[in-house]
């Protein structure tokens, strides 16, 4: 998982596993791993919606009752804030995410290694 969370091939954590932002390699450069089985689907979103709650809601509260923000002010950088770290967060959950089920055997990874 943390290979995949790297970018790196779970399998032989060399290669690079994204091609693209958030489209895998189909192959492994290096060691050959078809990547075409995995089916990350939806659960690296909800990952992500779900560790970024909990890292800003606390600072939403501790500002609004520290400073006296004017409503475009927070119309403007809450969903900033939340646009920005959730695509630095997708790759490395959706890395992980395929880092688990290559680990764990599931959607077609059955084979050896």
């Amino acid at each position: 998982m943390i290979s995949g969370a790297r970018g790196a091939c779970p399998a032989c954590g060399e290669a690079a596993l994204f091609a693209r932002f958030l489209k895998p390699v189909g192959q492994c450069p290096g060691c050959g791993q078809d990547w075409t089985l995995h089916s990350a689907d939806d659960l690296p979103a909800y990952l992500v919606v779900l560790i970024l709650g909990h890292i800003l809601v606390p600072f939403v509260v501790a500002a609004n009752l520290r400073f006296d923000m004017p409503m475009w002010a927070q119309m403007t950088l809450w969903p900033g804030l939340a646009l920005i770290l959730a695509t630095l967060m997708i790759q490395p959950a959706k890395g992980a995410v395929i880092g688990l089920q290559w680990a764990r055997r599931m959607h077609g990874f059955s084979g050896g290694r």
